[in-house]
């Protein structure tokens, strides 16, 4: 995944070639408008479906890393567990 300035320099770009294109429409006649602001929206519905996608998939990744993260600190909590670590603590410590 692209890195936050990187995705926002592309999202500029994408809105600045759009723009003209729009702009030569608007002295054309009244279908030719309708087609560039189609063509506009278009780009852009694309542009933000994409976003979702990554958002999705960003999102996705988070929730795998939190579970694993839980799943790691409930073993560690488990009793049987907890018990060895105090014991190898104790251990250690000449307790």
């Amino acid at each position: 995944m692209m890195r936050e300035p990187e995705g926002l320099i592309a999202r500029i770009r994408q809105i600045r070639r759009v723009a003209p294109a729009a702009d030569s429409s608007r002295t054309g006649n009244a279908g030719d408008l309708e087609d560039g602001r189609l063509r506009a929206l278009e780009a852009r519905v694309a542009h933000l479906e994409q976003l979702v996608e990554g958002l999705q998939d960003s999102v996705h990744r988070e929730t795998e890393r939190h579970g694993k993260l839980i799943a790691e600190l409930q073993a560690q909590i488990q009793p049987g567990a907890m018990g060895a670590a105090l014991a190898e603590d104790a251990r250690d410590r000449g307790l």
